[in-house]
């Protein structure tokens, strides 16, 4: 994800014409809080995953899964917090401009599930079946932020921190799908990697069937969720 930002970076710095360099910034502005704080939330996690895998004790602390908790735990403290990166996400990056860039991201993503349809491999139909799911959930998950921020902004802002959670997964789907639909392309003319290019695959259908369904059911926390939290007298924290 950060490599595709960075890329939308230079197409901006080396445009071929005003308006591509337009779309490109303003992709990279609306990335910016994503790359920052999915990553950092999802090392956390990883880093949790192989505490629990490696189990006891001593065989946590021999093979260094602690230490490498310990590090991540302050990633998503640095940059901002991940919380203002959500808020900064939703305020400049959603509503301030109406909705245009997180339409243009959603159009792009659609073009990349688009480019997936003639593969007939039941992997990548699986991968963009799947995709499309979590393209309509970001999709109306959106449309929901905008509408609520009209009438009030802090809806919007509550629901802060599962938009951004679902915009990092589903973009995180859309490159494993790109990456999937690169490696299919090379499997017949690339025998000695075929191991690689399959697990290519595998990973990105693994990363659609099982972090992509739970990220969608943040659609329903998006437009539900923020009445019961507003609800919550300040003076009751």
């Amino acid at each position: 994800l950060a490599y595709a930002a960075a890329a939308m970076l230079d197409t901006a710095r080396r445009p071929p014409d005003e308006a591509v360099q337009r779309e490109e910034a303003a992709l990279v502005e609306f990335l910016t809080p994503i790359v920052k704080a999915w990553p950092t939330d999802a090392a956390v996690e990883t880093a949790s995953i192989g505490i629990q895998v490696h189990g006891g004790m001593g065989f946590i602390e021999e093979t260094g899964a602690a230490q490498h908790y310990r590090d991540a735990r302050i990633l998503p403290i640095y940059e901002g917090t991940n919380g203002i990166q959500a808020r900064d996400l939703v305020g400049r990056k959603v509503l301030r401009d109406g909705g245009e860039t997180a339409r243009s991201f959603l159009a792009r993503l659609r073009k990349g599930e688009e480019s997936l349809a003639p593969f007939q491999d039941p992997a990548v139909a699986a991968i963009r079946a799947r995709l499309v799911d979590g393209i309509d959930a970001l999709s109306e998950a959106t449309e929901w932020l905008l509408h609520a921020g009209k009438d009030d902004p802090r809806r919007s802002m509550a629901a802060a921190a599962p938009y951004l959670s679902l915009a990092g997964t589903v973009a995180g789907a859309w490159l494993l799908g790109r990456g999937a639909a690169a490696a299919h392309q090379s499997l017949d003319s690339d025998a000695a990697d075929r191991p690689f290019l399959e697990a290519k695959i595998t990973t990105a259908r693994f990363f659609a069937e099982h972090l992509l369904p739970p990220a969608i059911a943040l659609r329903d926390t998006i437009a539900r969720g923020s009445d019961p939290v507003l609800a919550l007298a300040e003076d009751a924290f």
